[in-house]
């Protein structure tokens, strides 16, 4: 619901297909810059839309007097620092498709295989 939602309180330039895909093939090429969020652009967009879904469970967590922590940069609801790729067309989609159905059989030959668990 709230994802509908997002689409009639904030405005994208565009609305291709949206989906998050953590793919690190090296975890040693991963920069720490911080994020640059232009306006009407999908990050903004996908960043309000987890603003408002974590404020909705935080008031859930309110009026049921639930003791369990709150949500917050310590406490992350969403996947935290991961890259959030769209899927332009249909090419990509099965280059994508293809490396989520293969890569765990190389999994043994990554340089951060370890065999002892």
């Amino acid at each position: 619901m709230e994802w509908l939602k997002s689409f009639e309180i904030r405005v994208i330039t565009d609305s291709p297909t949206i989906t998050n895909l953590p793919i690190i093939s090296d975890l040693s090429t991963i920069k720490r810059n911080p994020p640059i969020r232009l306006p009407n652009s999908i990050s903004s967009f996908v960043a309000g839309f987890k603003s408002a879904v974590n404020t909705k469970i935080d008031d859930y967590i309110d009026e049921q007097n639930l003791q369990i922590p709150k949500y917050n940069r310590n406490n992350h609801f969403f996947q935290p620092n991961y890259h959030d790729h769209i899927i332009r067309n249909d090419v990509e989609y099965r280059t994508i498709q293809n490396y989520i159905a293969n890569n765990p059989m190389n999994w043994e030959k990554d340089k951060f295989y370890n065999d002892n668990g």
